[in-house]
């Protein structure tokens, strides 16, 4: 089942399309990754899926019901987490969460009870009466979490929620959105393509206004991007050899001299079969690596291969 449909999506501001023709759909129960270069109309497409920005052309459908541009009505099942949230620095957590509450119509007593489960489940329990105003990026960005969470979306989007975070908080904070999988449909926006790659089910790339590639990780790998071999030599002489020998080997293709005694190849055919031809051409030319690795191929390496 699919919680968020996009079609033919159009906006520009002034002369400069921002969105030409975008268009994709995110199944019930995912964590998607939507990633592109800065500016390149991430934040644009959220406001338009939140109703807060106006499109030129194309639908949006979230839970089975269009957004209308100033309508409130598909929000309620959507929680929102902006790149940086603002908060009332006087309020403690328990107060903010309870005003929220107050303001989508939860009944006091089922926030009574909903507030602390969720402060106990972004990890905040310990400072619900301490002030906001004291809090780190990182704890506001988890109270941020409890705030979107509060009204049971079915659809939580987060807009660069780690872009301002230490590696720390980043890595504190993806473990908190991996742990939402499977009870609420996750959308977030970066250009930090490591932290897509750590939880994300799904990954849309958007360049040039349109969706240019979507779909899993192994998915993209398997279309974009060539496997690799590194492999490490004692020597950088024997390094140099050994690259001069792949570039006449019909299994290896681009060769590259990663380190002095270290390089990395690319291949098209089975990985069994390559490395059995690696290890002959290795004994042929008396040669001992030091080090042999399958290389998998990252995001950025498909980034860069869906926008050239």
């Amino acid at each position: 089942m699919t919680i968020l449909t996009v079609e033919h999506l159009a906006k520009s501001f002034g002369s400069k399309k921002v969105l030409k023709d975008l268009s994709f759909s995110i199944p019930t129960g995912t964590i998607f990754g939507f990633v592109g270069e800065n500016g390149s109309g991430k934040t644009t497409t959220m406001k338009i899926i939140l109703g807060l920005e106006k499109a030129d052309n194309g639908e949006i459908m979230v839970c089975g019901k269009k957004v209308h541009f100033g309508a409130t009505e598909t929000n309620r099942d959507i929680g929102y987490l902006p790149d940086v949230p603002e908060f009332y620095g006087y309020l403690t957590p328990s107060e903010y969460l309870k005003l929220c509450a107050e303001i989508t119509g939860i009944k006091s007593g089922t926030a009574k009870k909903k507030i602390p489960e969720m402060l106990e489940m972004v990890g905040l329990s310990v400072a619900a009466h301490r002030k906001i105003r004291g809090f780190s990026r990182g704890m506001k960005q988890r109270l941020g979490i409890a705030q979107a969470l509060l009204n049971d979306p079915k659809l939580l989007i987060c807009d660069e929620p780690t872009s301002a975070l230490d590696p720390a908080g980043r890595l504190e904070f993806l473990n908190l959105l991996a742990s939402l999988r499977g009870k609420v449909t996750v959308l977030f926006s970066t250009h930090i393509l490591n932290d897509v790659e750590r939880i994300s089910d799904e990954v849309g790339i958007l360049h040039d206004g349109k969706l240019q590639a979507s779909g899993t990780l192994s998915a993209l790998k398997k279309q974009y991007a060539a496997p690799k071999i590194a492999v490490a030599l004692e020597t950088a002489a024997d390094s140099q050899k050994l690259a001069s020998q792949l570039k006449k080997a019909v299994f290896a293709k681009e060769v590259d001299v990663v380190q002095n005694s270290s390089l990395l190849f690319s291949y098209d055919g089975n990985y069994e079969t390559t490395m059995a031809e690696l290890l002959s051409l290795l004994l042929q030319q008396h040669l001992t690596p030091t080090m042999l690795k399958k290389q998998d191929p990252t995001l950025e390496e498909i980034f860069l291969e869906v926008i050239k």
